[in-house]
């Protein structure tokens, strides 16, 4: 028998302070790859003689929002400009505070670059000054930094996320969708949603909890009209699409009963903030390290994707019902310095036999990674709202599960 238990999840919208520093550190990210792209697609060569290339890009972009104000910072290696002052801007209103009354104008907040060039000592490692005569260029390509990533899989949603994390997400995107198209106009950009599930023998039976807290225009006083909306156009097209029982759930809509203040003026925002609603809302591990901002070079995102890829293919071929696969890196150095794979007593093969497989079907060296998942790409924006896992799209290619018949094949 197994366990019976409740577990939450929470996820925010894209309007939330802290995700609004996520998307403007991968916007950049993203603006200086696609840059370098058509450079490099140019011949372009810098005063200084150094070609335009992909694999030179470093990017670790951290961001800042308060009342007003953007601070963007970090370090950056790239022979592309970027208007760093116009992504802000643009990004800020794709999201939706677009007017001061909203309490962030993306037109008037103001906009302080911090960037500077990242340093030759991390450079170094990743540039492969420690290679050795003879390894090819993926070998030369040291991990960004040490550190541990873990990926998790579970076989209790369609693309194996676990039931908790997923439903929070799911709400969070549908919550600025109706607000976006028109159906709820009195919605502002900033957002929370909270989902709690019932298990009974480790399988999610029900929800038992639903919290959803939204940014709304002033005028909009009664918290009833706010609740009925969110039952019929957010809570219920979700948990009825998946199917789980939920009717008899306890529903929070706005519990202290008003959010007109929102986003940057109600709270700072910082990037990485949420690292747990970007992973598994809690249900699996988290080495620490965050994701937006950072290039491929940096294991603590690429691996952390890496990792989630593993487990995931490892729940698709039926090898077990939960995965969670911890990757460790040192920095400098190619090949992870352990693997380890744990299936919650729910494998059908030896966990020994399993990491031996993944080792052997999974290439976990940093330019392995990067070349197998194509992670030079400026693809990152849109991983920085309603979780880096779990989403259907193509451009997720660590959501991919081209790897199943490969490892059944060693576990034969």
């Amino acid at each position: 028998m197994g366990r019976s238990f409740l577990f939450t999840s929470e996820s925010v919208t894209e309007g939330h302070p802290d995700k609004m520093a996520d998307q403007i550190s991968d916007a950049i990210l993203d603006a200086i790859l696609a840059k370098e792209t058509r450079l490099e697609a140019e011949g372009y060569i810098a005063p200084n003689g150094v070609p335009a290339s992909l694999a030179d890009v470093r990017c670790a972009c951290e961001t800042l929002l308060t009342t007003g104000t953007v601070i963007v910072a970090g370090e950056i290696r790239t022979q592309a400009y970027v208007d760093v002052q116009k992504i802000v801007r643009d990004t800020v209103r794709r999201i939706g505070y677009n007017r001061a009354k909203f309490g962030f104008d993306c037109e008037t907040c103001g906009v302080l670059n911090m960037i500077h060039e990242q340093s030759p000592d991390i450079a170094q490692g990743v540039d492969g000054t420690f290679a050795r005569a003879g390894e090819d260029e993926v070998e030369r390509i040291g991990a960004g930094d040490q550190g541990m990533m873990f990926g998790y899989a579970s076989d209790e949603t369609s693309v194996l996320m676990p039931m908790p994390a997923y439903l929070a997400q799911r709400m969070s995107e549908r919550l600025t969708a109706v607000r976006k198209n028109g159906t709820l106009d009195y919605l502002r950009p900033d957002g929370k949603t909270q989902v709690t599930v019932r298990y009974e023998d480790d399988k999610p039976v029900e929800v038992t909890a639903v919290v959803v807290s939204t940014q709304h225009a002033a005028e909009i006083e009664d918290m009833g009209v706010i609740r009925a909306d969110m039952l019929e156009h957010v809570i219920g097209p979700v948990l009825d699409e998946v199917g789980i029982a939920w009717h008899d759930a306890e529903v929070f809509v706005n519990p202290t009963g008003r959010f007109v203040v929102g986003g940057p003026m109600g709270d700072t925002g910082l990037t990485g903030r949420k690292v747990i609603v970007d992973t598994y809302g809690g249900m699996g591990r988290h080495g620490g390290g965050a994701f937006s901002g950072k290039d491929c070079t940096k294991v603590d995102r690429s691996a952390a994707y890496a990792a989630r890829g593993v487990a995931k293919n490892v729940v698709a071929a039926g090898r077990a019902r939960r995965c969670e696969v911890q990757l460790a890196y040192a920095i400098g150095v190619s090949r992870p310095v352990s693997v380890m794979v744990d299936t919650f007593g729910t494998g059908t093969v030896d966990e020994a036999a399993l990491e031996r497989a993944v080792t052997q079907v999974f290439d976990l060296r940093p330019g392995a990674i990067i070349r197998d998942l194509d992670l030079r790409r400026p693809i990152f924006q849109k991983t920085a709202a309603y979780g880096h896992f779990g989403r259907e799209d193509p451009d997720f290619t660590w959501e991919r599960t081209d790897r199943v018949d490969e490892l059944r094949a060693a576990l034969a």
